[in-house]
């Protein structure tokens, strides 16, 4: 473990900013709760009903019984729902990383109960960054497979992009990482090409079908009469065309031979980190230091002694550039080095955090972003200063850095803020917000209030009269428009973060996260762009 000083925290929990903040943020958090419950939907109960008849299990419980007994998942982008019109939270597909026999994978279970499994514009754009997180993090796949194919409906915004799945599949074969496919009912088209990309395939008797096209249109293009079993049954597959491996009795016995063959490849463990100490303060009263108006402060100081091992850090340029905290730190065991924001980003700030990226970089050191930022400071004294160029060096260090970053958005990521703190453009291995984030261009009375004065500006250079009422109606309706398209759960359903977390579970998480950006070699470079000097 680093020898470093631990942070002596200034929290006060007695206080009624403290018990304000607190019972605000229960709030949010049983509405995230609420929300996440609702992500957990598996299909209409006819559909559950009849999947029980047939000895089939629920996606959710495929993921169970898969993974090793205590094994945590991190389940990821539960509450994606691009589109309105798609199939609900997370649309069919249940993702996230765990460990199967002692090797940490990514796993993909299709709810087969909800529409068939059919892929829908929402399920397609998580099934396409899970495959960053597996190709990024050298993570193998296990795919639980029981899928329709596209939804025909929005073929015109599926095709296209579709084919990205099965080429990855191929990448990480190449790669040497397998993908693992087990198959559970009938999986059409699409759906067909994963079991038969991968590099194992498992088909459950009885129960997987898989074909590239079914009946009817077998009818419709050959006019051959065929039943289902006979097309594209287990049986077929195992014994005759050899698409499948492993013929498996039920259920239980497909994810037992998925569980041996990860049994037989064992992927070993790069990570190396020491023993972990606990926080010395509770990570319960985050909930009472940050609040939901993102006009109040804190010192992130006061996040970081409650996620870091023994509320460790060692703080580097303290008193340079104060509205950014950087320092080194270990979390569950491993070295890390933490960039957070304490407000507007100066000059000194930019630059202290570009000298910083290049220290961890030197010294092959992961990153954790944890984002709470209105943006770069703005003025006539401040370009004068050059603030564009100061701010560039940042942008410049986080798009050239190549150690491993993990973003967390605790408060405000606004303007060029978001992209010098490493937002989803900058591609962080992984990015989670808390319930209380916000992101957008600027604030939405800030927005509101540019557009007024433009909006003034240019009637009267017309020779008008500014209509105050309806200036002030147009103010308040751009307010509620950037509200609604700006905060945690708009953001999460857009897939610009992998999740929305509990505040309290953000170390675990981040340590999580850790072991599995350390399955790769952790390398930093030495080389940047141009630094306008």
């Amino acid at each position: 473990m680093l020898d470093l000083a631990p942070i002596k925290s200034r929290v006060n929990p007695n206080s009624e900013s403290f018990r304000s903040n607190y019972v605000e943020m229960q709030a949010e958090l049983e509405t995230l709760s609420e929300r996440l419950q609702g992500s957990k939907f598996q299909g209409k109960e006819k559909a559950i009903e009849k999947a029980r008849k047939e000895d089939k299990f629920l996606a959710r419980e495929r993921i169970e019984f898969l993974l090793d007994q205590d094994s945590p998942f991190l389940e990821l982008c539960p509450l994606a729902e691009m589109d309105k019109k798609g199939f609900g939270p997370g649309g069919t597909m249940v993702a996230g990383i765990g460990l199967v026999s002692g090797n940490l994978c990514m796993i993909n279970a299709n709810v087969g109960t909800n529409k068939g499994g059919a892929i829908d514009y929402t399920t397609l754009q998580k099934a396409l960054r899970m495959n960053e997180i597996a190709w990024e993090n050298d993570l193998p796949v296990i795919s639980l497979v029981e899928s329709a194919g596209a939804n025909l409906p929005e073929q015109a915004k599926i095709f296209n992009y579709g084919g990205i799945n099965f080429r990855e599949i191929s990448r990480r074969s190449k790669k040497g990482l397998v993908t693992i496919s087990v198959v559970f009912g009938n999986s059409t088209a699409g759906g067909a090409y994963i079991p038969g990309m991968s590099d194992y395939a498992i088909f459950v008797k009885n129960k997987a079908k898989v074909f590239l096209a079914g009946p009817p249109l077998v009818k419709m293009a050959t006019n051959e009469v065929v039943d289902e079993e006979s097309l594209g049954g287990a049986d077929m597959h195992s014994k005759v065309s050899g698409v499948s491996d492993y013929l498996a009795k039920d259920e239980l016995d497909g994810i037992r031979l998925a569980r041996e063959i990860m049994e037989i490849i064992k992927y070993p463990q790069t990570s190396e980190k020491s023993e972990a100490e606990e926080p010395k303060y509770s990570i319960d009263e985050i909930l009472g230091i940050i609040s939901t108006d993102l006009k109040k402060s804190f010192d992130s100081r006061e996040i970081i002694a409650r996620i870091t091992d023994g509320s460790h850090f060692h703080e580097f340029k303290k008193d340079y550039g104060n509205t950014l905290v950087t320092g080194w730190a270990e979390i569950h065991g491993f070295k890390v080095g933490i960039i957070a924001n304490n407000g507007v980003i100066f000059s000194e700030a930019a630059n202290k955090g570009a000298h910083f990226i290049q220290l961890c970089n030197q010294n092959d050191t992961p990153l954790i972003f944890l984002q709470n930022t209105t943006g770069f400071m703005v003025g006539k004294k401040y370009e004068e200063q050059g603030m564009i160029k100061h701010g560039a060096k940042l942008v410049n260090a986080v798009s050239n850095s190549t150690v491993p970053a993990i973003t967390i958005m605790i408060g405000a990521s606004y303007g060029a803020g978001n992209y010098a703190m490493c937002g989803r453009a900058y591609e962080p291995r992984f990015l989670f917000s808390w319930p209380n984030s916000k992101i957008a261009v600027m604030g939405s009375e800030q927005l509101a209030g540019v557009m007024a004065i433009i909006q003034r500006q240019q009637v009267e250079k017309a020779g008008g009269k500014m209509d105050k009422e309806g200036a002030e109606q147009m103010r308040q309706y751009l307010i509620a428009e950037v509200d609604k398209q700006s905060n945690a759960y708009f953001a999460t359903s857009q897939l610009w973060d992998d999740g929305i977390i509990d505040p309290r579970e953000t170390r675990n998480v981040l340590g999580f996260c850790l072991e599995v950006v350390y399955n790769t070699p952790v390398k930093g470079t030495k080389e940047f762009g141009i630094f306008r000097m």
